[in-house]
């Protein structure tokens, strides 16, 4: 059993060979002296490292500390922890009025608002390991809510945090999560920090709720106005599925609108990082600086996310929940902090399969590799040094495409690095954003519109003095002959999986190449892309039509489809039964031994 490390990490800088230098202005105070290897960590009392080491997580009986977090954790405190005291970000983009972070009051004089309020079918994580009601952290600077940004029309609006300059103020609401009031282009949210403060967004992974970052809360606070969101279906979030990074990253970007904030930091662990980095890509007016935690530019493969989603929607989330653990914790961590794994797994099972599918999917599609070098923020790439779902070759991977980026490893970490080594992670992100945000790098950033599509490179530069308007999108148009070889391949790779269409290319000669090609384009990028019907009545008909014509070698790669487009076995037996009807019992006997192979192989849980 591992020993958690008492050391603190520096974040190093990576070698940019024949890439920019550091961002100007922003030395990056956190690299160390010389060491021995890219990734390596000082020892206590070396030069470079931080005043002292601090107690290992954890260290007494599980239960929520005193004083010491927000709730939500089940951790002990950490007694002698010393706090780093970095400078106040500066710079003009910096400090938000007092009243930004309010919700707009509506109640009348001396009448109180609205209490905190759950959506409809929405539950958050139960059991002793889940905050005992809502409450705040009594030692947390700032007023402290949550919230969901409210419906346009006029309406009794969430209560919780006071503006400055609002009129005749309500009574605040208790403190605690409140769930959003059912608008999908919206998330759950809440604040933490003074309301004077710049805003510093955190992200959470998926199958987590923002209380993974429960711990760095009270460091952090003390210098930023914490925003954290809950993903769709996580949390008690109402569960409004998101079909794309971008997307989520659009109703983080409505929400943060409908607060009045335009410029902030962004921190974000896993699918919380990707969606930072997109928003780095499409809207990086808005990002004064980032640090990717557990992040990469591309997740594993699409068949792996995709299988995800086949699991899920045959067996439910209880899969997903029973080997969470192995997935973010090291095992040491994992037999010290039995508490903390069942708080981990209560998170997975009490999230919304739907949203967690789709989420699945976006991280299936998300691929920014070719897009990195036009991250132009301040970066930091923080990874745990034992991560196996997104781990140190990932986060190389992202120092070296990202101009301006750091590395820091994080030693006796795995994917959740905030919990399992949190006192590493909080002085990391303190030293980043301190000294990253000190300087405005705005003149620097162009003023892109808001489009769905990273903008093309040769967008002109343009001072920022105001952030531009936003921008609807072209609608969509059907590709033309010339892109749907492009469309037939992604299409064709989406439902039939990377694996399936990579061998196909492999067995692929000057003889039948031309073959495939008509295929990827005629069958896949004209047919299959068509708007007609969905892919679920696709599947339902290539597989009759297999049936029917007795065409079983294609069948297994048609029901690995059927079930990645949505199909579940249940509805994949009803098919094969209407085909035992209506083209004979011998092909619908066949078509079932295929399909039970299928079926067992795809939605079998990890054991």
């Amino acid at each position: 059993m591992s020993e958690v490390s008492e050391t603190t990490p520096q974040p190093v800088q990576a070698p940019h060979p024949g890439g920019p230098a550091p961002h100007p202005g922003a030395p990056h105070q956190a690299v160390p002296a010389p060491h021995q290897g890219p990734d390596a960590v000082p020892a206590p009392g070396a030069p470079g490292s931080f005043p002292a080491p601090y107690p290992p997580f954890g260290g007494g009986a599980p239960g929520f500390p005193e004083a010491a977090v927000a709730p939500g954790f089940p951790e002990a405190g950490q007694p002698g922890r010393t706090p780093l005291a970095p400078p106040a970000p500066q710079g003009p983009f910096a400090p938000q009025p007092p009243h930004i972070a309010s919700v707009p009051q509506t109640a009348e004089a001396g009448q109180p608002g609205p209490g905190p309020q759950t959506a409809p079918g929405s539950q958050a994580a139960p059991g002793p390991l889940a905050a005992p009601g809502p409450q705040t952290a009594p030692d947390t600077p700032g007023p402290q809510a949550a919230h969901a940004v409210p419906a346009p029309a006029p309406a009794p609006a969430p209560q919780g945090t006071q503006g400055g300059t609002q009129g005749a103020s309500a009574p605040s609401a208790p403190q605690g999560a409140q769930a959003a009031t059912g608008l999908p282009r919206t998330l759950q949210y809440r604040f933490d920090g003074p309301e004077d403060a710049p805003v510093l967004v955190i992200g959470p992974s998926l199958g987590t709720t923002w209380h993974m970052w429960d711990r760095q809360i009270p460091e952090l606070s003390q210098h930023w106005r914490i925003f954290r969101y809950d993903l769709p279906g996580h949390g008690g979030a109402p569960a409004h599925a998101a079909a794309s990074v971008a997307e989520l990253g659009d109703r983080l970007l409505a929400t943060l609108d409908g607060l009045g904030v335009q410029r902030f930091g962004y921190a974000g662990c896993s699918i919380g990082g990707a969606v930072g980095a997109d928003l780095a890509l499409r809207h990086p007016h808005r990002v004064a600086s980032l640090a990717l935690v557990a992040s990469s530019p591309r997740f594993g493969t699409a068949d792996e996310f995709r299988q995800r989603g086949v699991i899920v929607r045959t067996n439910g989330l209880e899969p997903m929940a029973r080997t969470a653990p192995e997935r973010w914790f090291t095992p040491g961590f994992a037999a010290a902090q039995p508490a903390i794994v069942e708080w981990a797994v209560q998170m997975v099972r009490t999230t919304d399969p739907g949203c967690y599918i789709a989420a699945c999917e976006a991280l299936a599609a998300f691929d920014i590799r070719g897009a990195l070098g036009r991250i132009g923020v301040p970066t930091l790439v923080l990874v745990g040094a034992e991560d196996q779902v997104t781990g140190p070759a990932e986060a190389r991977t992202l120092v070296a495409g990202i101009p301006d980026a750091r590395l820091a490893l994080v030693p006796g970490a795995s994917h959740l690095a905030p919990v399992e080594q949190p006192a590493a992670v909080s002085d990391l992100l303190l030293m980043h954003f301190s000294t990253a945000w000190q300087q405005d790098t705005s003149a620097a950033i162009p003023v892109l519109p808001h489009i769905t599509a990273p903008a093309a490179p040769s967008t002109p530069f343009v001072p920022v003095a105001e952030i531009a308007p936003a921008v609807s999108a072209p609608d969509a148009v059907a590709p033309t002959p010339d892109d749907r070889y492009e469309q037939g391949t992604k299409v064709r790779r989406e439902v039939l999986g990377d694996a399936h269409v990579d061998a196909v290319n492999d067995t692929a000669d000057a003889f039948t190449e031309d073959f495939q090609e008509l295929v990827t384009r005629y069958a896949w990028g004209e047919v299959w892309s068509r708007d007609g019907l969905d892919r679920r009545t696709r599947s339902v008909i290539t597989l009759t039509a297999l049936v029917t014509s007795g065409h079983l070698e294609g069948l297994a790669a048609h029901t690995r489809a059927a079930l990645r487009n949505g199909l579940t076995p249940a509805e994949i037996k009803e098919v094969l039964l209407q085909t035992a009807v209506y083209c004979g019992i011998p092909a619908a006997g066949a078509a079932f031994a295929v399909a039970q192979k299928v079926i067992q192989e795809e939605t079998t849980p990890p054991a």
